[in-house]
C-alpha cells in the first residue's frame, strides 16, 4: 500500500502540524499542551478556526499568542488571553466541569491502546531517563470530551507497552475506561508525521486510517513497535495548502525571532 506523491514542497513535520490543526473545528474549546499540540492549535486559530478557544494549564482562557509559548508560564499567553484564572479554578471548574471539548496532547511514548508515558524510560526503580512528568495531561485525558494526540512516528515512541502509564488511554487491555462514569471519550485520533490513526470502536487498538502523501504502509510498520493494523479502506491525507504553509512558517519564524537568545 502506498500513498499519493507530494505536489508541494513541505516537510513531514509541516504535514503533521497542518493535519493536526485541521482536526480542530471552529468554535471548539481546546485544552492545549505545549510543543507540537500548541503549534497545531495556533495554526488552526490563524487559519480555518478563528473562533477556537485555546486554554492552557496556567489558567489562560481564550489566549491568542502571536508567537508559540516556551512553557505554560510564558507571559505571551497571559498577555493575549481574554482572562486568566487560578490553576485550581482551571481544573476544578473548567476541566472537571465538562467545559473542554478537546484536549490536545503530546507524549514521549504511546502504545497500541493510546496510553501515554511522560514519566520515565526503563524500569521504574532504576530508569534510564526521567521525563518531565504528566503535568495536567492525566486530568485532561480523563475529563476532556475527547483527546487528540500528536507526535513524531518512531519505534522509540510507538512501543508495544509503555514503560509507565502517565496518562490513561484505554488501559493495558483496551478496557480501562469501561464502566467508568463521568469520563470523556479518551483519545479519538493520533496524528504523526507519517499517518493518522484512530482507535478501533470495539477493541480500542490503534488503526491507521490515512497515509500522508509519499508515505507507504511499510514505512509506518517499520516505525511502529507492534504489528500495526490498517483500515480496509485506507485514505490519503490531504496535502497542506499554500496558505496553511505560509501561515505556519510565519508563525515559526516569529517565534524563533522572539525567543532568540532566551
Amino acid at each position: 500500500m502506498s500513498s499519493v506523491e507530494k505536489s508541494l514542497d513541505y516537510t513531514a513535520g509541516e504535514m503533521m502540524t497542518v493535519t493536526a490543526a485541521r482536526a480542530l473545528e471552529n468554535g471548539t474549546t481546546c485544552f492545549v499542551g505545549i510543543g507540537l499540540p500548541s503549534e497545531a492549535a495556533n495554526l488552526a486559530r490563524l487559519t480555518h478556526a478563528p473562533d477556537v478557544v485555546l486554554i492552557y494549564e496556567s489558567g489562560t482562557l481564550q489566549t491568542r499568542p502571536e508567537v508559540l509559548p516556551l512553557s505554560i508560564g510564558d507571559g505571551e499567553l497571559c498577555e493575549t488571553a481574554l482572562t486568566t484564572v487560578s490553576v485550581p479554578e482551571m481544573f476544578r471548574y473548567w476541566l472537571q466541569g465538562g467545559k473542554i471539548n478537546v484536549g490536545f496532547l503530546g507524549t514521549a511514548q504511546i502504545d497500541r491502546y493510546c496510553n501515554l508515558n511522560t514519566t520515565l524510560i526503563g524500569d521504574y526503580t532504576a530508569p534510564k531517563v526521567r521525563l518531565p512528568g504528566g503535568g495536567g495531561a492525566p486530568e485532561i485525558a480523563t475529563n476532556a470530551g475527547e483527546v487528540f494526540i500528536t507526535l513524531k512516528h518512531s519505534k522509540r515512541a510507538f512501543v508495544d507497552q509503555v514503560d509507565f502509564i502517565t496518562t490513561l488511554g484505554f488501559g493495558r487491555d483496551g478496557k480501562g475506561r469501561d464502566g467508568v462514569p463521568n469520563i470523556g471519550k479518551g483519545p479519538t485520533r493520533v496524528i504523526t508525521d507519517l499517518c493518522v490513526m484512530k482507535p478501533d470502536p470495539e477493541t480500542k487498538e490503534l488503526v491507521v486510517v490515512s497515509l500522508h502523501p509519499g508515505v507507504t504502509a511499510e514505512q509506518v510498520q517499520e516505525a511502529t513497535g507492534w504489528e500495526i493494523r490498517f483500515a480496509e479502506t485506507l485514505e490519503n491525507t490531504p496535502e497542506p495548502s499554500a496558505r496553511e504553509l505560509e501561515v505556519l512558517r510565519a508563525l515559526k519564524e516569529r517565534t524563533a525571532q522572539a525567543h532568540a537568545g532566551q
